[in-house]
């Protein structure tokens, strides 16, 4: 979430809206947002096992947390998902900003 917080004026450039969804009580969000100083909507509280099933992401039960995914959405559709099952291979937000300037490029014929 710092990576995309640390790139939200560039993102905004291109038209993103951020939101992150989490497992964590309201506490414990409140302080990730505060530490990550983040600028976007945190949902906390969240169900994880269900949460998990309905966004095809993986639960980790011990922890109570679900892995991180990351969508691109565009005019109501998943454009692109991103699914991690640990601590390699997330979504950063240079890789965002590349596939939406990408995307944009493509639509405007360029």
């Amino acid at each position: 979430m710092a990576d995309f917080q640390n790139h939200r004026k560039d993102l905004a450039e291109v038209g993103v809206s951020l939101f992150a969804f989490s497992t964590d009580p309201l506490e414990e969000a409140r302080a990730s947002v505060e530490k990550n100083r983040l600028s976007f909507p945190v949902l906390y509280g969240l169900d994880g096992p269900m949460t998990a099933a309905s966004l095809g992401a993986f639960y980790e039960r011990r922890r109570n947390i679900i892995q991180p995914c990351a969508f691109i959405l565009h005019a109501g559709s998943i454009v692109s998902a991103n699914y991690s099952t640990g601590p390699v291979g997330r979504l950063t937000a240079g890789d965002a900003l590349g596939l939406i300037r990408f995307m944009q490029q493509q639509a405007a014929g360029k």
